[in-house]
């Protein structure tokens, strides 16, 4: 009794031993039983039976997107040939368990004798079928936030039909060496009214309305707070500003009202002391206020407190504005010139300054050549120089003078008159000149000499 006792466990053991051997043998020579390759079910099969399967397996070449049929083409070979016994035999070990497993397993594996031509023609073709069903699917709306009426709001995005192309190829990527190929559903979506774009954008805008920019305009300071010029904006796709400027222009246009010289009457003290109004005329300058508002906005948009004004015109021969910078006097400085038709006398002073004074003798009243009134400025300095025009009487001239500063551009100007031999105080009523400022040539070069380009040339 005492020695059955002995061998029945000796015999136990040697059993349960050999059944793991066993055991053991089969999991490392076969698949467990849910195992795939491309699809292709190889559960319970040895390296060997598997690449026989494999060999024999048929790819339909279908695609599947959803539920939808997307692809179909010609059933050919899955391409396994005795190349691939090896990345099998790899496979057996990398799924192979201790014991027998029931869990799926899809393992993709590209056959050696394929070349990656056949997949990229597949793909390019499914990009393409992709892209023609988009063009009549609806496109997703993202969510966005803009500034309206000075307040932010929040537009909820709304769902497409558009399928999400980049992702679809990727997903067909990892499964291009199935017999058929399916692919989940996936559709572009949209930026949702929570998501973190959304509130990035939402803050952008908070901080674009809290900006002041500094707007100089001569010697003086004008704010432009974003709270009160700006109350409409959009954000673009790259999360720049796309802001309505009409505000900006209207506080610009208000400045330039107030503020601009051209056109405008100007307050003159004359010789005599006497305060007159005189038209102006080119002499002036005004803001351009669709290209002044860009530049503001640009600088809400870089975050710049102060800018200058740049883009002030005028007329005549500068069209870039003359007596912008001359703010004193009303507008003319202290730097000019001042006729007086009735005194048929110029007064030429710099930096406030009486230079010259002397007779002239203007247009000729008689035929309508008057002089012309107004503020006006001396557009160049030319010795010698030849004029040519037309007066009463004489249609086409050519004179040559000594010295000549034009300051209308129908061609008024100061010049030598060497031809005069009229000079007296009403010799302009009937035998004036064609419109300039004859001066006489005794004292031309002085008066020249003391007149400056753009400088104001008062005519009363």
């Amino acid at each position: 009794m005492h020695r059955w006792g002995v061998i029945v466990p000796s015999s136990l053991i040697f059993l349960m031993a050999l059944l793991l051997g066993c055991l053991y043998y089969h999991q490392a020579t076969h698949f467990n039983r849910h195992i795939k390759i491309n699809h292709i079910d190889v559960g319970g099969l040895t390296a060997e039976q598997a690449i026989d399967k494999l060999k024999g397996a048929v790819s339909k070449h279908v695609i599947y997107v959803g539920q939808t049929r997307l692809m179909d083409g010609k059933d050919t070979s899955m391409g396994f040939t005795e190349k691939d016994r090896n990345n099998i035999k790899t496979l057996l070990r990398q799924q192979r368990t201790i014991f027998p497993s029931a869990k799926e397993k899809n393992y993709v594996l590209r056959p050696e004798a394929m070349g990656g031509r056949q997949v990229d023609a597949i793909k390019t073709r499914l990009k393409e079928k992709l892209l023609k069903i988009n063009k009549d699917l609806a496109a997703p709306q993202n969510a966005s936030v803009r500034l309206k009426n000075g307040k932010i709001i929040v537009l909820k995005g709304k769902k497409g039909t558009r399928y999400d192309v980049s992702s679809l190829l990727k997903a067909y990527q990892k499964q291009a060496f199935n017999s058929e190929i399916h692919l989940a559903s996936i559709h572009q979506q949209q930026t949702k009214a929570d998501s973190a774009v959304l509130q990035q954008e939402k803050k952008k805008l908070q901080d674009l309305v809290q900006q002041t920019v500094n707007y100089k305009l001569q010697n003086k300071t004008y704010a432009f707070r974003g709270s009160e010029v700006i109350k409409n904006v959009t954000l673009t796709k790259d999360m720049k500003y796309n802001i309505d400027q009409s505000m900006i222009e209207e506080k610009l246009d208000k400045l330039n009202q107030s503020l601009s010289t051209l056109h405008k009457n100007y307050t003159f003290k004359t010789h005599s002391g006497q305060v007159i109004s005189v038209k102006g005329q080119s002499y002036g300058w005004a803001i351009d206020c669709a290209a002044e508002a860009k530049r503001i906005k640009e600088a809400f948009i870089k975050g710049e407190d102060t800018i200058p004004a740049y883009n002030i015109y005028g007329e005549g021969w500068n069209v870039n504005g003359v007596g912008y910078h001359n703010p004193t006097n009303h507008g003319i400085g202290d730097t000019y010139v001042e006729v007086s038709i009735k005194a048929q006398r110029i007064w030429v002073y710099r930096q406030g300054q009486l230079a010259v004074t002397t007779p002239v003798v203007t247009g000729t009243h008689a035929y309508n050549e008057d002089t012309p009134k107004g503020v006006w400025y001396i557009e160049y300095k030319a010795s010698p120089s030849v004029l040519k025009g037309s007066e009463v009487g004489n249609p086409n001239y050519s004179i040559k003078v000594q010295y000549w500063a034009p300051f209308t551009q129908s061609g008024s100007g100061f010049h030598d008159a060497s031809w005069r031999t009229n000079w007296s105080s009403h010799a302009y009523i009937n035998n004036g000149s064609g419109g300039c400022v004859n001066t006489p040539p005794s004292i031309m070069k002085k008066v020249y000499d003391n007149l400056t380009q753009y400088e104001p040339v008062v005519v009363y």
